[in-house]
């Protein structure tokens, strides 16, 4: 059996291969805790800390979603379906109850593009339907609390229908206005 023998380093060497290893490492640490101070003549920041952001928002009125009648729809309408700069052809709004479903004509509309104005107080959601004939214009389920605004085009002189149905008591209110 035959035995390598490892060449020799001089000790001098790998001593000197040691003490620039430290050194390197000792600047690397002394360097990495550096920090830079900049004195722009304002105190220490206080170390109290600051109470925890809550948000402000009140809760909403339950009744707030809840149908009305009388002077009170008439309000609702007016904030609804503000007054509009175009030529209002038609606007119907009125009560629902609960599982039922109302269709209504708007009368004779011109050829034309117009706005279609949606809304809605329930606590559920109310569908609306407006029809040229057999086309269906808009179809949706309208989320209360908000209003909504179509652009509709009519192509030939036309009645359009409406119809609206709602799961439990809603009010609802629409206006077709030219652009």
């Amino acid at each position: 059996m035959h035995t390598v023998q490892a060449p020799l380093v001089p000790r001098r060497t790998a001593a000197a291969a040691a003490v620039v290893l430290s050194g390197v490492l000792a600047a690397g640490a002394a360097l990495g805790g550096c920090e830079y101070v900049y004195d722009d003549g304002r105190g220490p920041l206080p170390t109290a800390t600051a109470p925890p952001f809550t948000d402000a928002a009140l809760p909403q009125d339950p009744r707030r979603n809840l149908p009305v009648t009388g002077a009170e729809l008439d309000q609702w309408v007016e904030q609804v379906l503000p007054e509009t700069a175009g030529q209002v052809f038609h606007t119907g709004f009125g009560l629902l109850k609960a599982g039922t479903t109302r269709q209504e004509s708007t009368g004779h509309l011109p050829s034309g593009t117009y706005s279609l104005t949606l809304a809605c107080k329930s606590p559920r959601r109310v569908s609306f339907t407006v029809r040229n004939g057999e086309l269906a214009l808009v179809d949706l389920s309208l989320r209360c609390g908000t209003s909504r605004v179509n652009v509709i085009h009519v192509a030939n002189d036309a009645v359009l229908s409406v119809e609206v149905a709602a799961q439990s008591a809603a009010n609802f209110a629409y206006r077709i206005s030219r652009l």
